[in-house]
């Protein structure tokens, strides 16, 4: 199984998406902190880049890699190796191979300019997109042969939590502005990876003001210890749930 994982990893690795990712990642952080005099501003542009390119590129090369994999898994297959280390090795080989190039294209720069606490927490949120869309694409790419179908099943995953989820809650939030929804929005929260991690980070910047009452609740939970370890609890579920879903998928799966 090790030798998979590093065999992916390398293969990742070497391919000029990736690098191409890292790089412009590093050119795009750097550029965002040096134009800003504020480091707070910086981080605050930072993390547009952070919550929307991370998990496109995650989910797509992913789901891309599985399909041009193919011939390789079956290779694996016919080895005396079970299709659960086969599987378990291609999300390790992809998730590793992503948050290295995440932690190496705006890891660095953020803890050069914020060597804090929120700059941490942004890398390791950052981190987390990686995988968790990483897990998605795997179970996006084994419910569907057609390789077309399932990068367009990616793409509109990626398009649901990216920009359909908040046009939804908004949508909510209007038609039912009557009603104390602040509690039930911190659960329907939940719902969503990166909205989860979008009021971890802005409420590490101490900009929940911005979010009106809605931002004081949530500031009152996940600005609490107990509430940031929650919403990592949670965010590791959207890695473990996926993938267990895709796992059993390619168990059963005749390839």
């Amino acid at each position: 199984m090790n030798k998979v994982i590093k065999y992916v990893v390398i293969d990742i690795l070497r391919s000029k998406i990736v690098l191409a990712y890292t790089f412009i990642l590093f050119i795009i952080s750097f550029s965002v902190f040096s134009l800003e005099d504020n480091t707070a501003k910086g981080l605050l542009s930072l993390l547009n880049l952070v919550l929307f390119i991370v998990p496109l590129v995650s989910i797509i090369f992913s789901t891309i890699y599985v399909y041009n994999s193919s011939e390789f898994i079956e290779l694996l297959l016919s080895q005396p190796l079970r299709r659960k280390q086969i599987w378990l090795s291609l999300f390790y080989g992809l998730s590793a191979s992503l948050s290295l190039a995440f932690l190496i294209g705006a890891g660095v720069p953020l803890l050069i300019y914020e060597p804090t606490v929120t700059g941490l927490i942004m890398a390791i949120v950052g981190s987390l997109l990686s995988v968790i869309f990483v897990a998605i694409a795997l179970l996006a790419a084994v419910s569907s042969r057609d390789k077309a179908k399932g990068i367009g099943v990616s793409i509109l995953l990626w398009l649901y939590f990216a920009l359909i989820f908040d046009g939804l809650i908004l949508f909510l939030l209007f038609q039912f502005s009557d009603y104390p929804l602040e509690k039930p929005m911190m659960v329907i929260s939940g719902f969503n990876p990166i909205d989860l991690s979008r009021i971890v980070i802005l409420l590490r910047l101490d900009v929940s003001a911005l979010m009106g009452y809605t931002g004081a609740v949530f500031k009152d939970f996940f600005g609490t210890n107990v509430g940031f370890v929650t919403a990592l609890s949670v965010l590791v579920l959207w890695v473990i749930v996926p993938l267990k879903l895709s796992l059993a998928k390619f168990k059963r799966k005749d390839l």
